[in-house]
């Protein structure tokens, strides 16, 4: 009788923030990501698009001291965060609850989170601060800076740990589990718990250190999966390449079936694109400058650069990838089979009994580096609500405490995770991207400066001086 209590209770719940969240992200957070999306991409001159070759510059440039944190370094930190099960899961989940025009708003939250993603990353760089084994930062530091008080920063910083080590962790864990759903020894009562339990335990035994060469083999394990998955989906949509050019038709007829979209927004491809893009690439939301506050560079646009090529890797790859490759496959989407079993299947009708076993590997080292990710930002957020780095103490409990949020996140509900997930993660939305709006002038001063630089010719170096920065910062005083 108590759990029938319990299970209505949470169903309530889940049902609440679920309304909640439809009416938050329909009426305020699509409105001001597009608006300022649209905004960065036109006061930018349309940066993403005319500095691709920058952006592949900028991602190999290697630190002159040869041991701080690289370009290319911050660029797979911030990219394992961003591509984990939510470009396999969410993407499913958008084509079967939103339709197949649910791809083409994912590919406009990229193109328009490219320029959020620039704006955010180049102010994490130029307020990051000075540490004993180099530079940190992030989005709670440009926060206070802009503020000028700790605790918006310090909000921010546990909707951070909420949304990442909380909220993402038990979702990467359900999503990773449901995956085995469709094996025969899958058992519906049990399974959820031992596979949360064995993820949890590998997840906690290579965060306390006692893994760092599973860390290693893994880091190097992920970009070959990740070709390997692009390959995958390659094939398969070259073997029904007859269906391309009635999918794309069907992308574009649904994306601008305006009395489709409007007769049932919250549930429409609009909403589920945004949301699940955005889930994915995290434009705006504040989470990718916490790594690029640890890249040694010589210009803060440099790491805006870097953090664009992230979301066109994210969002326009690997989703896209994963969208055609279910789209073309003939098989259709519903509610029912929405998440793992949609993509398994899509990928068994054209490859057999290996197409569900390469998507399982997919989605343990995906999940994996979402993990690892997200605990850096965790401990970065960690030290700003304390006021300096986490010693080990504190850094062995906060890992362990997300260990224990990633098992349970195997055996709750999905829909309340989801919804949780979306809840938190708008909520810093609310707070990041109105303040880089605030900040977005001193962006937009640092890219005319390594413009003009790179006109002469020149390797771009940044002083605070050139953008006639009004803040006191660690770096760039020269």
């Amino acid at each position: 009788m108590l759990s029938d209590r319990s299970l209505s209770a949470g169903d309530i719940f889940g049902s609440f923030i679920g309304t909640f969240n439809d009416y938050f992200y329909s009426y305020i957070l699509i409105i001001l990501l597009l608006f300022f999306g649209i905004y960065f991409t036109l006061r930018t001159g349309f940066v993403q698009l005319r500095f691709f070759k920058e952006q592949l510059r900028a991602v190999t440039e290697k630190p002159e001291d040869g041991k701080s944190v690289s370009s290319f370094q911050a660029l797979m930190l911030s990219t394992a965060s961003r591509v984990g099960t939510g470009n396999i899961i969410g993407v499913s989940t958008a084509l079967c609850l939103g339709g197949f025009g649910s791809v083409f708003w994912m590919w406009v939250v990229a193109v328009v989170g490219g320029a959020l993603a620039f704006v955010e990353s180049t102010l994490a760089q130029i307020f990051k601060k000075r540490g004993a084994d180099g530079s940190y930062g992030g989005p709670a530091y440009y926060i206070e800076a802009a503020l000028k008080s700790r605790k918006p920063g310090v909000l921010f910083s546990v909707l951070l740990i909420m949304t990442y080590g909380i909220g993402f962790n038990m979702l990467t864990s359900y999503n990773l589990q449901s995956t085995f759903s469709q094996y025969s020894f899958y058992n519906d009562e049990i399974s959820p718990w031992i596979i949360g339990a064995v993820t949890a335990g590998i997840v906690g035994f290579c965060f306390l250190g006692g893994g760092k060469r599973i860390v290693s083999v893994t880091s190097f394990l992920v970009p070959v999966m990740g070709v390997i998955y692009i390959l995958t989906a390659f094939i398969i949509v070259l073997l029904n390449a007859h269906s391309i050019p009635s999918v794309l038709r069907t992308v574009f007829t649904e994306a601008f079936d305006l009395e489709a979209v409007f007769g049932g927004f919250s549930g429409s491809c609009v909403m589920y694109g945004i949301k699940r893009g955005l889930l994915s690439n995290e434009a705006g939301v504040g989470s990718a400058p916490n790594a690029s506050a640890a890249a040694k560079v010589s210009h803060p646009v440099k790491q805006g650069l870097v953090q664009m090529l992230s979301v066109s890797i994210d969002t326009l790859l690997i989703c896209t990838a994963t969208a055609f490759m279910c789209m073309c496959s003939g098989v259709e989407p519903s509610a029912e089979i929405s998440g793992a079993k949609y993509v398994q299947l899509s990928v068994q009708s054209t490859l057999g009994s290996i197409g569900p076993v390469i998507i399982t590997v997919a989605m343990v080292l995906f999940a994996f580096t979402t993990l690892v990710g997200n605990i850096y930002y965790v401990e970065k957020c960690v030290g700003y609500i304390i006021g300096k780095e986490p010693g080990k103490a504190v850094s062995n409990i906060t890992k362990l405490f997300l260990a224990a949020f990633t098992f349970a996140g195997a055996v709750l509900n999905a829909d309340l995770l989801w919804n949780i997930a979306d809840l938190t993660m708008g909520l810093m939305i609310l707070i990041n991207v109105p303040v880089i709006a605030l900040l977005s002038r001193y962006t937009f001063r640092a890219l005319k400066d390594y413009e003009n630089q790179r006109r002469r010719g020149e390797n771009p170096v940044f002083f605070a001086r050139n953008i006639d920065l009004p803040y006191e910062v660690d770096y760039w005083k020269m």
